[in-house]
């Protein structure tokens, strides 16, 4: 008797843990076909009520993409698993070998915008810690409608193509803060290459010495001050000043000037993409 008891016991448990694996495994692959767009938008609310997944609360999502192998990456997924472990609010998923998805409920954060970066520096600083090679973390905007979580992962994937772009430097990019490079980022080649003939002619900025890319980046930083520039740069200003005159000269373009610093950064942005585009194709 004491053995049909916990054969019976057992039983249940296994049953239990059938359950357990099929409602998660059911959630994960309701959560991909939203994802990929794959649902009919009244199959998406029927589907969620069954889950007992919410709608019409504030979610975004996540891109965490490591340059790993495929075990490696299972790794990271368990640990950002470890960083989100309420069970029913959060969903950890992946759609590729390359970048793991996070779809982070926001309804109880106070200052949803701002806890973006917070959420993506602590899955950045724990995975680094953790040694598992560079990441970089890539989030959409914040969206209520389940049918909307998709929209959220297409900004991700494109804030994270675009920063590797204009934001090299940077292991975290938001969708809302891309800027101009968004736009830049779906213009044809044919176009730029139109754009930067027309502006500099066969002098283009990829050709300028480092000591002239430097003052130019330099000056932007500093919204064209001159003195605060020349002081950061430890030279004169009449030094800076001759620099700068001497760059309108090669490009005809005076970045003292508003309207021409703006040409100008445009138009270095649309040699990073060009440069980052020509690289890509030859890979």
């Amino acid at each position: 008797e004491s053995n049909y008891r916990l054969g019976k016991i057992a039983v249940l448990q296994l049953q239990g843990l059938l359950i357990a694996y099929r409602e998660r495994f059911d959630r994960d692959n309701f959560i991909k076909n939203l994802l990929l767009d794959n649902m009919l938008l009244v199959d998406i609310y029927m589907r969620a009520s069954k889950l007992h997944i919410e709608n019409n609360i504030p979610r975004v999502v996540f891109l965490v993409e490591s340059n790993n192998d495929s075990d490696t990456n299972a790794d990271v997924m368990d640990i950002i698993r470890n960083l989100f472990p309420v069970k029913g609010k959060d969903f950890i998923t992946a759609v590729d070998e390359s970048n793991i998805i996070l779809v982070k409920d926001l309804s109880e954060e106070i200052d949803q915008e701002g806890i973006l970066e917070q959420i993506a520096s602590m899955v950045v600083d724990t995975l680094n810690s953790e040694a598992l090679g560079k990441v970089r973390v890539a989030s959409g905007s914040i969206v209520r409608d389940l049918k909307d979580i998709s929209k959220s992962y297409k900004e991700a994937k494109l804030a994270l193509d675009v920063g590797k772009i204009f934001f090299a430097e940077k292991d975290i990019v938001a969708f809302t803060t891309l800027g101009i490079g968004r736009l830049i980022y779906q213009l044809p080649i044919p176009l730029c290459e139109m754009f930067m003939t027309e502006v500099f002619g066969e002098n283009l900025p990829d050709t300028f010495d480092e000591e002239t890319l430097t003052t130019i980046n330099k000056f932007f930083e500093n919204n064209l001050n001159v003195s605060e520039t020349s002081r950061q740069l430890y030279v004169h200003r009449n030094t800076l000043v001759y620099r700068l005159e001497k760059l309108e000269k090669s490009t005809g373009l005076d970045i003292r000037k508003f309207d021409d610093a703006l040409t100008f950064k445009i138009a270095m942005m649309v040699v990073s993409y060009m440069t980052y585009m020509n690289n890509s194709e030859n890979l």
